[in-house]
């Protein structure tokens, strides 16, 4: 069993703090995604509990064991860097074997440690082999493969696929995700891609200076966002300022019913929940039609120059100038930060 704990953490640094009063428990087995922009504290807070940085205040546990102040190499966590951080005076081998030896093990367990890992990481046969001669999304698989030969409790990957291109990040995380479930090890993943979280996460936490916006299922974060920038930050979200005037909500050229008290107030309709007919006295413009084959992504211009998305099966029935009306069939509305109400 391996759990890890984060209760009322800080980190500051002079005046600001980049991580502020966090919480946070990840179960045995579980593979929770930090999201965040830069900025956030994402990156800060793996650091403070791979032990590269000090919480100012705050506990960090595994197991129930209290890790807050141990040393980087005493603790039972496994680190994979951005950058990789592979030593390029050695071979693969001797790359993965370094920390193992530092432990005293017998040689032949090196090997068989060494290789199995090798083979886990699908670089089977590739030991003798100088960093320098690999690939990146190899260096990439030797750097996972580093920190597993450890065996950690915790693993912890800091943006690992960061500098790959995109084919590649989106192969890499498929097997990183594979092979964490099939070890069943506890993890921790930062990242400042959606896609990666929602690809990769049985949990998501989506971080703003310092603190947590949300946390929820992969799932739960997508539908129902908590707050205008939740539901901003994760895919592509229509945010629509306006006001609510005797139950229903009001922007130039688009009104919807909301059921809620009158004054300010945000709408957020993702743009496959945003259905457009045609409508010849509408205020509301089609300014362009992009087709991708499987669907089609129309851009609407209302009246004060706002400019919202709607996603629809068949680009040929729609054109730029078109006047439309639109019909959102899911939506959230917030005020002041938070949820105001949900139509689903």
């Amino acid at each position: 069993m391996s759990v890890l704990e984060i209760r009322n953490v800080t980190k500051a640094f002079s005046t600001t703090r980049a991580v502020d009063d966090f919480n946070l428990t990840v179960g045995d087995g579980e593979l929770v995604c930090l999201l965040g922009p830069s900025g956030s504290g994402k990156s800060t807070l793996l650091r403070m509990i791979g032990g590269f940085e000090t919480p100012t205040s705050g506990l960090i546990s595994i197991d129930g064991d209290d890790v807050t102040r141990v040393p980087p190499e005493r603790r039972p966590t496994g680190m994979v860097f951005q950058s990789h951080a592979l030593w390029t005076h050695m071979n693969v081998f001797k790359n993965l074997a370094f920390g193992l030896k530092l432990r005293r093990l017998p040689e032949a367990e090196i090997k068989r440690k060494v290789e199995a890992v090798l083979d886990l990481v699908g670089l089977g046969g590739y030991g003798t082999r100088m960093t320098t001669q690999l690939s990146g999304g190899q260096q990439q698989r030797v750097a996972l493969a580093r920190s597993l030969v450890l065996e950690p409790k915790i693993l912890l990957l800091d943006e690992p696929f960061a500098s790959l291109d995109q084919h590649l990040r989106e192969r890499l995380r498929e097997e990183v995700r594979d092979i964490q479930q099939r070890l069943k090890i506890t993890t921790l993943f930062v990242t400042h891609g959606q896609d990666e979280a929602l690809a990769l996460a049985d949990r998501i936490v989506v971080m703003r200076d310092g603190r947590t916006e949300q946390i929820a299922r992969p799932d739960v974060v997508y539908r129902e966002p908590e707050t205008p920038f939740v539901a901003g930050f994760i895919g592509t979200m229509n945010l629509i300022e306006g006001a609510v005037l005797g139950g229903k909500f009001d922007h130039v050229g688009f009104a919807v019913p909301l059921p809620v008290s009158d004054g300010p107030a945000t709408l957020a309709v993702r743009p496959e929940a945003l259905e457009i007919v045609p409508a010849p006295d509408s205020a509301a413009k089609i300014h362009r039609v992009t087709d991708y084959g499987t669907h089609a992504v129309v851009d609407i211009d209302l009246p004060d120059g706002v400019r919202l998305k709607a996603m629809t099966p068949d680009a040929r029935l729609w054109q730029a100038g078109q006047p439309v009306a639109l019909k959102p069939r899911a939506f959230a509305a917030y005020r002041d930060n938070a949820l105001l109400h949900r139509s689903n």
